[in-house]
């Protein structure tokens, strides 16, 4: 393994623990309260069991653009659905502040952590690539 690779290793390993913490915590709070509310329930089934996918197939080998585009969108889903829980509601639902506690802000910092380092790994696949394509 080259020194070039074992960033990128590193940022997808890192990657799949954060997207699947935050499918941790939504799964966590769709067994303790919100499978009981109307269509979010189920929404937040969906998230837990699309991070949990997406984790894996993270760790499978370095994936193509599209499943690093597929956890970003997952991750924002769920950035999106909590903003959106606050101010708007969801489907009738809203909720106040960083509740609840502590999943709320838990969730918040895996889904950004997910965010953040796709970006880096992103700039370092592209960082690599572009180192390999001078050195041809």
């Amino acid at each position: 393994m080259n020194g070039r690779r074992l960033p990128v290793t590193a940022l997808r390993w890192a990657t799949a623990a954060a997207l699947a913490a935050g499918g941790y915590i939504h799964a966590q709070l769709y067994v303790d309260d919100y499978r009981f509310i109307p269509v979010v329930g189920p929404l937040f089934l969906v998230q837990a069991s699309a991070s949990f996918a997406l984790a894996v197939l993270l760790l499978t080998g370095t994936p193509p653009l599209l499943l690093r585009a597929a956890a970003a969108g997952v991750a924002l889903g769920a950035l999106g659905g909590f903003a959106a829980s606050r101010t708007v509601g969801v489907f009738g639902f809203t909720e106040r502040g960083l509740q609840p506690a502590p999943q709320a802000v838990l969730s918040l910092v895996a889904e950004t952590g997910t965010l953040l380092l796709l970006a880096t790994w992103q700039l370092a696949a592209a960082t690599t690539a572009t180192a390999t394509a001078t050195a041809d």
